[in-house]
């Protein structure tokens, strides 16, 4: 990865590589994303190089908020028009056959950075074909600067070895995130994400970095108690130039958007958990993901049926019976409420056995609960002689202030 201290050297730096990219004819894509000119509604645009009529032209995708325009431009003007709009844009992605260069700029500089273009590499492994030898697909670039104040990378961009297990965690979260992200309904917005519980922000930086990588500009908040962490997040937020990436000290009680499309909390402890999803329910959140923790509402609640009292006289087996009826409801209310359903394991983000991990999509066809699914909860409740669940008493609009929280 290669940064330099001018923005007008770095500028430069990008329109050369892009006209080098052009005669060489390694251009694959451009994507020029925060827009700030005249053009009312303007989100991105997205260039390629196509065959119109014979002829090799550079085709210009500029994407608004409520419809796609497509351009076609004489490769003669390329390097002008690019130059144009690059001024009126605060970040672009430059892809070649071998290479992504991103360009991010504020008002005080600029930053360029230079990396193997991953999804070559992709390519080129698949032809290979090489088995187990072949590179594995990562869906976060090893150089990216905030993995060094996160102390995954070293200053070199290489991986901290008591960090590896680290760097495979949130590879393995992102790319969940990518394959659920394709599955939702295209926002006529910014795509905006709320991580409550974010810690040191592993995830919460990631998942920005991957969505400006895509060409969108996310609005991402990592929602954390702890003071320190958060002071600490946003500092590196600023030092990595991520403008729409920003930190609030409190929980999922204090923090109350008005707005969100995705919906994040990873180890909320016991009835968090059933915060954070009512609230994603709530504001009809696009995407939900949460991995629970300390399921402690419902076992000092549950009655054995008597066939199964013989195996669940064992603490042990209690417990993981008490984890599976709170994450089972979980997800039928999920499901009752318009939301593709997945329980799944997921690899533990600390060194831990709760790598469980509930992940819900919204379904375009949601009307109203359904009350099936409501029912197989209440026959499950009965069985069980379960009087309480907190995420359906929240949906219920039943309940009762309390604490929920956890000296976990």
């Amino acid at each position: 990865m290669s940064q330099l201290a001018s923005p007008s050297i770095q500028e430069q730096q990008f329109l050369d590589a892009f006209q080098q990219a052009i005669e060489t004819q390694s251009f694959d894509r451009m994507i020029l994303s925060q827009y700030k000119g005249e053009l009312e509604n303007l989100e991105k645009m997205t260039l390629r190089v196509i065959s119109l009529q014979g002829q090799l032209v550079l085709s210009c995708l500029y994407r608004y908020k409520t419809q796609d325009v497509t351009k076609n431009y004489p490769l003669a003007e390329a390097s002008q028009l690019v130059q144009d709009l690059l001024a009126q844009c605060k970040q672009a992605n430059l892809l070649t056959t071998e290479e992504e260069l991103q360009l991010k700029k504020n008002k005080k500089k600029a930053m360029l950075t230079v990396s193997k273009n991953k999804s070559a590499d992709k390519t080129q492994n698949i032809e290979n074909q090489q088995g187990h030898d072949r590179t594995k697909h990562r869906y976060v670039d090893q150089d990216s600067y905030f993995l060094q104040p996160l102390s995954i990378t070293d200053a070199k961009a290489q991986i901290i070895p008591s960090m590896a297990r680290k760097w495979k965690q949130i590879n393995k979260f992102v790319e969940i995130f990518s394959g659920a992200l394709d599955q939702i309904t295209k926002q006529d917005h910014a795509l905006h994400v709320v991580d409550f519980g974010s810690g040191k922000g592993y995830l919460t930086f990631a998942l920005y970095d991957y969505l400006e990588k895509q060409g969108q500009t996310p609005f991402v908040t990592g929602v954390e108690l702890n003071p320190k962490m958060v002071e600490f997040c946003q500092k590196v937020a600023e030092e990595s130039q991520f403008t729409q990436l920003d930190f609030f000290q409190g929980d999922v009680r204090t923090y109350q958007p008005e707005h969100l499309d995705v919906m994040i909390a990873l180890h909320a402890c016991d009835v968090a958990t059933d915060f954070a999803i009512h609230t994603g329910i709530r504001l009809n959140a696009q995407m939900i993901m949460c991995a629970p923790c300390c399921h402690k509402e419902l076992r000092p609640q549950l009655k054995s049926p008597e066939v199964l009292k013989p195996m669940l006289q064992f603490g042990i087996h209690l417990g993981q019976q008490a984890e599976m009826l709170t994450d089972t409801i979980r997800a039928l209310l999920l499901k009752a409420y318009g939301y593709e359903t997945k329980v799944f394991e997921f690899v533990a983000l600390e060194h831990t056995s709760k790598n469980k991990m509930i992940l819900a999509t919204k379904r375009k066809d949601y009307q109203e609960p359904d009350q099936a699914v409501l029912a197989q909860i209440q026959a499950l409740k009965e069985m069980y002689g379960i009087q309480k669940h907190s995420l359906e008493l929240l949906l219920n609009n039943q309940w009762d202030q309390q604490d929920i929280g956890c000296k976990c």
